[in-house]
């Protein structure tokens, strides 16, 4: 059996090998296959999982996983394989009525480039953009002392904006406004300069400045509104791979995306508020949320009211607003590891802390790192002889061990509790489910009444948003005599059919989100869930089946 290490990150070979491996173990309960290709030519591998025996993969309602959208956040991948373990060895019970098709690394190639020997660290996607060239100036990120790490250096500088905190003095706090008379210094990240002319200093900017999660559709902005947008919604073919094959499976009942870090669930909308939501959909997303808060410790967070950069600035063009606006499913985000909670700070708001905290928050992340981390987080301040800034000081932050993504160590446990809440997701979704069955005869003829019940939590057109734009169809049964082959553009009805329709629609069955906390005696549980089917028919073989796209199907054959 496929024995994952938790406690480490997956290079491209390794992860297609690992899932290969789970084919081989569990051939009746998944496949894999590739969803398209990335810029550099490396297969997106998508893992579907259901128990094929009681029906394929596009019959039964379904989740969608993905992970390491962005280059460097490696651990979003350890989330949906810690998914795929799971379900595959603990609950293969949930696979009979539902599928689940997982994506662990929707970006190979930033991946890639971010865990390589010599790692480089971009956002997304490897694809010059918006062009290809490289940038003259400016410093660029690299270990110029040759320790493996790229952290802070400490510059002496009369006009700098930093100085020594003198609670800790490894640590450096903000310089306050009109503050004089102490030592002053610039940070600047690791690295060297291009074409340094002695006294301009700033960022070389990255050649490959994609953005993967600004390219989605609903709400995509150009690059002169939205940076790394891309030329145009799903230009690139790591994005056009997911929202072709999620379009192409309307099975798919909500989606989860992996991201770090910040320790949050982000829910929807990004871009409005949501008052501008229907409210069935706010309460439906808060309850939801609310689960995962419970199994995670995670808070649920609005993004546009918690997590915004800018509090004058919306993000666009992002996987979740495409899930919710254009298909009426609910997407969510989950941003994986908190240090701040690590090291037992509370009551902050993600965004906001970068831009203030106070430096106790500072003093305790230091602690953490001493204590947990063996002092791997931070790194004290050493001399090092610059060849274009002369004596300098490095040191710092190891924001990538620590920040970036969990550390090893930490990685298997702050997973596992996001694989439960996505697998318990997946089971609020609508499913058809067989209620009953009658035949009667009534002479030479008999009425067949088949009755079918929504038993899920969500129901079977997911949100009210999707009912209100008609997203997606209604419930619909169907007849038909085994064995029959019949003329679709045939203009009578067939002789067996004495009385119903061959195709019946029920519209959309209700699930119990819609339940109120009190009914004070005159709240009615009506059977808004259920659709019966009715039908005359002459003696013979019958195939009943009643399907919707995102609830599943049922199928009974009866002979009278």
């Amino acid at each position: 059996m496929p024995s994952p290490d938790f406690n480490r990150y997956y290079r491209y070979e390794e992860l297609t090998q690992l899932l290969n491996d789970y084919v081989k173990e569990f051939p009746g309960l998944c496949s894999l296959e590739s969803i398209g290709t990335s810029y550099e030519g490396r297969d997106i591998w998508m893992l579907a999982i259901t128990d094929e025996a009681t029906g394929s993969h596009e019959t039964k309602p379904a989740l969608w996983c993905d992970g390491n959208i962005h280059a460097t956040e490696v651990s979003a991948s350890t989330a949906v394989i810690k998914i795929i373990h799971t379900l595959l060895t603990q609950q293969p019970e949930i696979l009979k009525t539902h599928t689940f098709y997982l994506v662990p690394r929707l970006n190979p190639d930033g991946a890639e480039w971010a865990l390589a020997d010599t790692p480089r660290h971009i956002r997304s996607s490897t694809r010059p953009y918006p062009f290809d060239e490289e940038d003259p100036y400016g410093l660029e990120r690299v270990d110029i002392d040759g320790d493996g790490r790229i952290l802070t250096m400490r510059v002496p500088d009369s006009s700098g904006r930093w100085v020594v905190a003198e609670e800790e003095p490894r640590l450096m706090r903000k310089r306050k406004p009109g503050e004089t008379g102490v030592p002053t210094y610039r940070l600047l990240p690791e690295g060297t300069f291009h074409n340094y002319d002695g006294l301009s200093m700033r960022p070389r900017k990255i050649k490959e400045a994609l953005d993967l999660n600004r390219n989605f559709p609903a709400g995509w902005r150009p690059e002169s509104e939205q940076y790394g947008a891309g030329p145009f919604p799903t230009s690139e073919p790591e994005v056009h791979a997911a929202v072709n094959f999620i379009t192409s499976h309307p099975n798919i009942c909500g989606g989860i995306t992996y991201h770090t870090f910040s320790g949050v669930i982000l829910r929807i909308p990004g871009r409005c508020p949501e008052d501008d939501l229907p409210p069935e959909d706010v309460w439906t997303l808060k309850e939801l949320g609310a689960k995962g808060t419970e199994l995670s410790e995670y808070p649920c967070i609005s993004v546009f009211h918690d997590f915004k950069y800018h509090p004058k600035e919306v993000i666009t063009g992002v996987f979740d607003d495409w899930l919710y606006d254009h298909l009426g499913v609910y997407g969510w985000t989950v941003e994986i590891w908190s240090p701040q909670k690590q090291a037992g700070i509370t009551g902050y708001k993600p965004i906001d802390w970068f831009r203030d905290h106070p430096l106790d928050d500072d003093i305790k992340l230091l602690k953490w790192s001493d204590e947990k981390l063996g002092g791997k987080g931070y790194a004290d301040w050493k001399e090092f002889d610059h060849p274009q800034l002369g004596k300098v000081e490095i040191g710092g932050w190891d924001g990538q061990y620590a920040f970036r993504n969990p550390p090893p160590d930490f990685l298997e446990a702050e997973v596992t509790p996001l694989a439960d809440w996505a697998i318990w997701m997946a089971g609020t979704f609508p499913c058809l489910q067989q209620r009953d069955l009658q035949i009667e005869h009534l002479g030479e003829v008999c009425r067949l009444r088949l009755a079918v019940q929504n038993v899920g939590y969500l129901p079977t057109c997911v949100s009210e948003s999707a009912k209100k734009k008609k997203i997606v169809r209604g419930v619909v049964g169907e007849i038909e005599l085994v064995g029959e082959t019949r003329d679709p553009k045939g203009q009578e009805e067939p002789s067996w059919l004495v009385s119903g329709k061959l195709r019946q629609d029920a519209g959309q069955l209700n699930g119990w989100n819609h339940v109120p906390a009190m009914t004070f005696g005159w709240h009615s549980d009506s059977t808004d869930d259920v659709a019966v089917f009715e039908w005359v028919v002459k003696p013979g073989s019958y195939r009943l089946v009643v399907h919707h796209p995102r609830a599943g199907q049922v199928e009974v054959e009866v002979s009278v």
